[in-house]
């Protein structure tokens, strides 16, 4: 008879930065692997220890310890030290997908530059686990994932019901929208069933026997797996003789100090035919619903917002536009690899979830601003680079042309705001406060501006205002070159700006004396409380602020939309739970203020201004509830009887030419243990949601599964959310705002603004005061309506994720160039608008890589054209087995490479 293997594998779970700043863990960290190292040196019987699946943890050690180089080197190469597959342990589901590229991408590299990669994807406590995760193993060359949550195990006395996420064993296959298939291992028993290992005799039998039936309960195969750690756990160095001592008190069982592959291909050989599958993504739905870790999408959402920002900056902007117009030798990669590192640091579960202590997240925004500042300029420069290539010398002499790039993957129309430099003062011609008179009296002139296009035909727009201030120059062969400038901001409307495109423009000096704001030619709004173009009415109610909208091409009117709701929140930064009273609050509970920011032509603006009367704060008894540790499934707490004012400032702006309806809300937020929302009542007859996660549109059930007793259901999204019927739907886009709720009275979508709490919550009492997010806020938002057919609801989906991407304006001169005055640097022909590109770049080779996915579970006719498609490749940019102009399938992430 053979014996069961016991596979013990060392590890330590480590959170980089938690309920500890970064600093703080990093000193145990050095600890921790000083005394691996050591212990390699001094026990050959320690097979390895398992770096928790996060090469960043070798980047942090070595920055203290830079001695040790070559030992840690040596230990990869030799198999002590397991590292990667990852960079960092993400979050699934509030970082971009393209994030999750990079992350395969820096962690695979160093682990192999160093020795070996560990051959398994690792999830050990992601907060739910992202349902592509198969399609994207695959793509980085891994056939299986090791994962903590998100399936209920049943064990094998149990059977297993009709749930769609449960399993019998801690094995099974997991298949993703696109039917990729990996070996999931699920922690059945947590990855601290081996912890600790006691040597006593006594101890450990007592010990063993309850470990070892524990883990029986679910294994499917003989090889039975314990993991020796926990949470920054210590290695346990007497682990050798530990195994020993179980080796003398169970000889029916053969225990291994072991390693993920040597353990996976145990398990491989030996798998049964009655493996459970489980299919897309798993956030524990089939559970009570309290502990599945989703309102970390609302946990400080100033965090998302920021990452939101940086991604664009670093994705849209910096890399597509170095890929498509920097020669190769120039593409910045090293540049940009940094700045993924650094933003890659935030992207960690602890952190752009929001659930750590108050000094992790100011530092959190110190590294967003570096990203960003590497993106500004990588982004600058390429723009430089494009407009000058740009053929501009078409405009007359006397005007002043500025080019709008649109880096987004569908053809927008809409109002660009872009800058243009009249006139500057330099330093060296006479004294700075001479310079900035000068300047200031030309932006006091009463001038006349017309936009002009490539072909001199003049164009819908118009100058909005002067601005005059100081500038600097930096010549890459000379001393800086101060001055001040005289700049003019223009609005000009632009009609189906083509995807990955551009377009010139310029701006010329009239002989009429006279400014913009004094011709009034149209007007979007009438009876000051109603905005409309071709495709909108929208009518904001005088009496309680909700909108009346008719989406003119299906003649549905949606009623009573965009509301605000106020609620009290006595949970803490993972979950939100309601106070005790349910006392709510809306913005409908009164008249707005009505006030005409814009009315022009092209765009007009209508700002609603309300005063809620809210509850300052939580009641006393919430303090004694998170001083006691109480689990806030018990908590009693009401919101206090001391209201203070929350003054809502709502902007909804409508263009003339665009269907996109634009919501900007700020506030300044003083009061504490509350949470905000925006309340859109479809009415539409459905029983599930679409939403944007990682490569793909995921559909969810409005209503939870049977087993859920958490009186709400969130949500995470990436751009948007859509609720639709056989009559059309709606769909709404946010900018850094990940958290939403199907409310299945009048099937209303909502959407989580704000959340503040006052502590971190999970083992401990932690006080967070800075996660009550006091102070100025704002949300960026809008909704999309579309008719019936599945191509008008993809569109909304593309328009969505553009919302937030904003098209970029770059002053040039007048010169010759290769490009022409309009064009584009990449063409899609995707009539059924399936195909959402996620990135442009330019992988190790130098090669131009197209990264994007099918929006839609249903194949579609994707053709893409540029210099010359050369393969489609994974993730390492290696080839795939699949023809360049094959049919883009259900679910497909699909990069393209280019010839060189």
């Amino acid at each position: 008879m053979m014996k069961k293997k016991v596979f013990v594998i060392s590890h330590s779970h480590w959170d980089r930065e938690w309920y500890m700043s970064f600093e703080k863990h990093r000193l145990r960290l050095v600890k921790l692997v000083d005394e691996v190292l050591d212990l390699i040196d001094n026990d050959p019987e320690f097979n390895s220890f398992q770096l928790d699946g996060q090469a960043i943890i070798i980047d942090d050690y070595l920055a203290i310890r830079p001695e040790n180089k070559e030992r840690v080197d040596w230990a990869i190469a030799n198999g002590k030290l397991r590292v990667g597959p990852f960079y960092v342990l993400q979050d699934d589901f509030l970082i971009s997908p393209e994030a999750h590229v990079k992350d395969f991408q820096i962690g695979r590299q160093m682990s192999e530059a160093a020795g070996k990669m560990m051959g398994i994807g690792y999830f050990p406590d992601t907060f739910g686990n992202m349902g592509q995760t198969p399609q994207m193993l695959k793509l980085a060359g891994l056939d299986a994932v090791a994962f903590g949550r998100g399936v209920k195990p049943t064990g094998l006395n149990n059977q297993v019901t009709d749930g769609n996420f449960e399993s019998p064993f801690s094995e099974m296959k997991w298949i993703g929208p696109d039917k990729s298939e990996v070996l999931g291992i699920l922690f059945a028993n947590w990855y601290s069933n081996g912890n600790e290992i006691p040597v006593d005799p006594t101890e450990a039998k007592v010990y063993w026997q309850q470990k070892i039936a524990d883990v029986e309960k679910y294994a499917s195969t003989d090889n039975l797996l314990l993991m020796n750690g926990v949470d920054h756990q210590p290695v346990q160095k007497d682990i050798s003789q530990a195994l020993a001592v179980a080796r003398e008190l169970f000889p029916d069982y053969e225990f291994i100090h072991s390693n993920f592959d040597d353990y996976l291909a145990a398990v491989k050989a030996d798998l049964p035919d009655n493996l459970s599958t489980i299919e897309g993504e798993l956030t524990s739905q089939e559970t009570d619903g309290w502990y599945t870790l989703t309102n970390t999408a609302s946990s400080r959402v100033y965090l998302k917002q920021k990452n939101a920002a940086v991604q664009r900056k670093l994705i849209n902007e910096a890399t597509q536009l170095a890929a498509i117009a920097l020669p190769k030798r120039d593409y910045p990669q090293a540049q940009l690899k940094y700045a993924w590192k650094v933003l890659l640091e935030n992207h960690i579960h602890d952190s752009i979830t929001g659930c750590s202590i108050d000094p992790v997240h100011r530092e959190m925004m110190t590294r967003f601003e570096k990203v960003a500042a590497v993106a500004e300029s990588i982004s600058e420069e390429a723009q430089k680079a494009l407009v000058t290539d740009i053929r501009t010398n078409q405009f007359p002499e006397d005007t002043l042309p500025f080019v709008v790039i649109n880096p987004s993957d569908i053809a927008r129309s809409g109002v660009v705001t872009a800058e243009v430099e009249l006139d500057r003062a330099l330093f060296k011609d006479g004294r700075p406060d001479e310079q900035f008179a000068k300047m200031q009296l030309i932006a006091q002139q009463n001038r006349h501006y017309t936009i002009i296009d490539g072909n001199g035909q003049a164009v819908a727009g118009r100058v909005v205002g002067y601005t005059t201030r100081f500038g600097a120059d930096l010549p890459d062969d000379r001393f800086r070159v101060p001055y001040i400038g005289v700049y003019a901001q223009v609005e000009v409307q632009v009609h189906d700006l083509a995807a990955f495109g551009w377009e010139t423009f310029a701006l010329q000096l009239e002989a009429q004396n006279q400014r913009y704001a004094e011709q009034s030619s149209g007007s979007l709004i009438t009876d000051g409380h109603i905005l409309e173009n071709d495709y909108l009415t929208v009518t904001i109610s005088q009496v309680d602020g909700s909108l009346t909208i008719l989406d003119k091409r299906t003649h549905k009117t949606y009623q009573r939309m965009v509301v605000i709701e106020d609620t009290g929140d006595m949970g803490n930064e993972y979950i939100y739970r309601e106070t005790a009273d349910q006392k709510r609050i809306y913005s409908t509970d009164q008249a707005p203020r009505l006030q005409i920011k814009q009315n022009t032509p092209e765009k007009a603006t209508i700002e609603l201004n309300s005063t809620l009367q809210i509850p300052k704060q939580a009641s006393a008894q919430l303090a004694y509830e998170q001083r006691a540790v109480i689990d806030i499934t018990h908590r009693q707490a009401t919101r206090s009887s001391e209201m203070i004012d929350l003054e809502l400032h709502l902007s909804v702006t409508l263009e003339a030419d665009n269907p996109t309806l634009q919501f900007d809300l700020t506030y300044d937020n003083q009061a504490m243990d509350h949470r905000l929302r925006v309340l859109f009542p479809t009415q539409l007859q459905t029983d599930f949601n679409e939403s944007e996660s990682i490569f793909e549109v995921v559909k969810r059930n409005n209503r939870p599964e049977k087993y859920w007793e958490n009186p709400t259901n969130p949500q995470r999204q990436q751009a948007f959310v859509n609720l639709h019927d056989d009559q059309g739907g709606v769909t709404v886009a946010s900018d850094g705002l990940n958290e939403y709720e199907i409310l299945p009275q009048d099937s209303t979508i909502a959407v989580t603004l704000l959340r503040s709490v006052g502590e971190l919550g999970d083992w401990g009492y932690f006080l967070t005061p800075e996660a009550q997010c006091q102070g100025p806020q704002h949300a960026h938002f809008a909704l999309i309506f579309h008719g019936p057919q599945t191509t008008d609801r993809l569109k909304s989906y593309r328009l969505a994720r553009a919302f937030a991407a904003p098209m970029l304006s770059v002053q040039t001169t007048r010169h010759p160039g290769q490009r022409a005055n309009a064009g584009q640097w990449l063409i899609i022909d995707d009539p059924d608008n399936a195909f959402a590109v996620t990135g442009i770049e330019r992988d190790i080779d130098q090669q131009l890589i197209v990264r994007g996915y099918n929006l839609d579970s249903t194949p579609h006719s994707v053709q893409i054209s540029n210099t010359g498609i050369d393969a489609l490749v994974d993730f390492q940019s290696m080839p795939i087995e699949r023809a360049i102009d094959s049919e883009l399938a259900p679910a497909e992430i699909r990069s393209y490479r280019f010839k060189a």
